[in-house]
Parts: C-alpha cells; structure tokens; sequence
C-alpha cells in the first residue's frame, strides 16, 4: 500500500529509553486510521516523531517525499497538521485571532474559513471575541482542532480529542472529525475511546511497548477478543 503517510522501522527514544522499536504504519489518501493502545505504549510518541517533536529513527514518508529530520514547522507546510493533547492554544488571544494564525497563505484561502469554524461550534462563535484562555476545556480542545484545520493541512494527525471531555463535548468532536473525513482530509487518530475511533476509522493499529502488534478493520479488530484483551483492557 503506497500512503499518503508511510512510516517504516521508526524508532524514538527519551534519553536512553527506547519508546519506539520499529513502528510500521500507513495512513492512505482520505482515510482515517485509528491508533490503539494503553497509556504510555507508544502513541503520542508516535505521532510527535512523525511531527518531528521528537527525534525519529527511520523512514517517514509524506506525499512520496522522506520528511523524516525535518523541522515540524517545514513538516506542516507541506501540509500535515498535528493537533497535540495538551490543548496548545494562545491563551492571550481572542477565539478568532487564534483561528486566524492557523491560517497557512492569507492569499490562498483553504477548504476552510473562519466562519466555517464558528458556525460548526456556536461555543466559539459566541466567545469569538473572548481571550482563549478562558474557554472550558472542550471549547480550547475544538479551538484547537479548528486552528490546525485553518492551515488547510491533507492529513491530520489529532491525539486523543476527548481526554477529559464531557459526553455532550465529546459527541460534538466525534462530529467535526467525522466532517473533516467527509471533506477527504486523511486523519491518524490517537483516540482510547473506542466508541469514537471504530466510528470513523476503515482501519486500526494497535500499539503494545512500542511497537505494532495488530492492524485491521474495526471489524476484525472487534472480533478478536484476544488482543483487546492482552494489548487494552486494563
């Protein structure tokens, strides 16, 4: 399968621990995958590697160009947008100043305006003008998303959006990444909420000690009680 994204034997390591060994994945155009795992197996290092956060080991492919050792910034421009876990907005900023730096070419708009943005969340569109930095955790989370979606990116890789959230909150981020797909956008999703990632994702990859230890449909992965269990149950 020739992806969009396509890692090969990436490995990663904090300090002189070895978190990643050998991770092997595709992301394909317009698909969404779902990324697997228990806490602390690998995932949100996965993605950073690939986002060039942390340094990789290995083959990271984007659109048929190795960006492996790249700057994260060089990284985003060729259109791969990365939405962290912590929520990374400018706290200082109004809800609209934030949209508006996660624009990429004020000459060229994207798929996406601002007003797209606000009218798919009226939380934000009624704080448009608030400082960030006072919106609830749910409101930060979809203004970050929406930010990353400014930059018009092809592939999007967003770790775990409803960590923390409320089910009303949650719903409504299962929603925008079920519209971002429909607009063809590839999606690498860290999500724990299988409820979230078998809903939106034609494949999976699970994750045990830094490395893949499955990878199918949802459909497959549910029949297999065995790796849920040995590999996600806590």
């Amino acid at each position: 399968m020739n992806g969009m994204l396509s890692v090969r034997g990436l490995n990663a390591f904090y300090g002189k621990s070895h978190v990643l060994r050998g991770v092997d994945l595709e992301v394909g155009e317009g698909e969404v995958v779902a990324l697997l795992g228990r806490n602390g197996v690998g995932r949100s290092t996965t993605v950073k590697a690939i986002m060039g956060e942390v340094a990789p080991k290995g083959d990271i492919w984007f659109k048929g160009e190795n960006i492996s050792g790249l700057a994260n910034h060089e990284i985003a421009l060729k259109g791969l947008g990365y939405v962290p876990e912590n929520r990374d907005i400018f706290p200082g900023l109004t809800v609209r100043q934030n949209l508006v730096l996660g624009i990429k070419d004020m000459k060229r708009p994207g798929r996406w305006a601002i007003e797209d943005m606000l009218t798919m969340f009226p939380n934000l569109a009624e704080r448009a003008d608030t400082p960030a930095g006072v919106l609830s955790g749910g409101e930060k989370q979809m203004l970050t998303i929406c930010r990353t979606l400014m930059g018009d990116p092809q592939l999007i890789m967003i770790d775990e959006p409803t960590e923390g959230l409320a089910p009303r909150i949650v719903a409504q981020v299962g929603e925008l990444l079920s519209e971002i797909a429909r607009a063809g956008v590839s999606i690498l999703l860290v999500e724990q909420k299988l409820s979230i990632a078998l809903k939106i994702a034609s494949r999976v990859y699970v994750m045990g000690h830094g490395e893949i230890v499955y990878s199918g449909t949802p459909q497959d992965f549910l029949a297999r009680d065995d790796i849920r269990s040995e590999w996600l149950e806590v």
